[in-house]
């Protein structure tokens, strides 16, 4: 009688597929991580999600801390605008200031690229340009053309328009290098005009030096006016924060009680500060453009240089919201970190 073997049930598995089995079936350590990944997810939702319920819970409260914070970065919109715009005007201004160094009539104009090849070489002079004579009289005419009596004096004059060179420097307040140069270059001693002082020189000095001091103050109090409101919006919404977790502090308690994570407490605290620095943004970008267009004309009257703020502001719109959220965001987060800091006593 032939006896027949039957083949194990449970064959057992070789090491190629014992090894894409155990690949197959996630690890317990894998799976742990999957479900830690997918409760943080769910905490920050949750988070997001009582930050901006408690945003809209107090609607004297979040009035109050989105109008302090849009004040805030009206401001600091102002400030940052007001120095482009006053660095637009110095540059502007500084073409337009009169820093001229009269020569003999006689200067060729070979001369005269050579002395202003030599003050280009200075640090505080950004171009010089020379005018000869004939082209100063020219200029005197175009300037005049429609005064007939002085273009007929000026055929009739017998004296010569001095040679003229025209430079322009980095600071108006510093002239103190061209006015060594004037004095002691032996190229321009040549032939430097004896009977005509530099315009940049006397009264004329006096002038300009007081031109540059006002506007670098004006330029130091727009960044201290920045400073200070900064932080006067943050005490506010220091205050407003806690006024919030004063409001819920049974809430609070009792999530505390049943074993909250500090987080999870703080989260919707700065989830809502986040909040007011977004529509805060919002509303301040949109009045600071604004503000521009409606200065824009009336401030061009008195050769205040605005319109290239405008273009840029416009052009980059969306750049400067999003910074403008940002700046409103950090100082919202700030604020409410200090807050629950210290009144959670976390």
């Amino acid at each position: 009688m032939m006896m027949v073997s039957k083949e194990p049930k449970n064959k057992p598995l070789n090491k190629k597929a014992q090894l894409a089995k155990a690949k197959a079936k996630p690890s317990t350590k894998v799976l742990a991580q999957q479900k830690s990944r997918r409760r943080k997810l769910n905490t920050f939702l949750r988070m997001c999600r009582y930050g901006v319920n408690n945003f809209s819970r107090n609607a004297w409260l979040t009035v109050a801390a989105t109008a302090v914070m849009t004040i805030t970065l009206i401001i600091i919109f102002v400030a940052f605008a007001s120095n482009k715009v006053l660095t637009d005007t110095i540059s502007q201004l500084r073409e337009q200031v009169d820093m001229s160094i009269y020569f003999n009539a006689d200067t060729s104009e070979e001369d005269g690229e050579i002395i202003a090849d030599r003050a280009l070489q200075l640090e505080s002079v950004q171009s010089a340009r020379f005018i000869t004579s004939e082209e100063n009289r020219e200029q005197f005419v175009q300037d005049n053309r429609d005064d007939q009596a002085v273009i007929n004096a000026t055929r009739e004059a017998t004296n010569k328009h001095p040679a003229t060179l025209r430079v322009v420097v980095v600071d108006i307040n510093d002239i103190t290098e061209l006015q060594k140069f004037v004095d002691e270059d032996e190229v321009v001693a040549e032939f430097i005009d004896p009977d005509r002082e530099p315009s940049f020189a006397g009264e004329r000095r006096s002038t300009i030096e007081g031109i540059g001091n006002a506007v670098g103050f004006a330029q130091t109090a727009g960044i201290g006016a920045s400073i200070l409101f900064i932080v006067i919006s943050s005490l506010i919404i220091f205050n407003t924060i806690r006024m919030a977790i004063f409001n819920r502090r049974e809430e609070i308690q009792m999530m505390k009680l049943i074993g909250a994570e500090k987080s999870f407490i703080r989260g919707p605290f700065l989830v809502e500060a986040m909040v007011y620095g977004f529509f805060a943004a919002l509303f301040a970008t949109g009045a600071g453009i604004a503000a521009l267009y409606a200065v824009a004309d009336p401030l061009s009257d008195f050769q205040i240089e605005v319109g290239q703020t405008l273009s840029l502001a416009t052009q980059y719109m969306g750049f400067l919201l999003a910074a403008m959220i940002l700046i409103g965001a950090f100082i919202g987060v700030i604020s409410s970190l200090l807050a629950t800091r210290r009144y959670l006593k976390l």
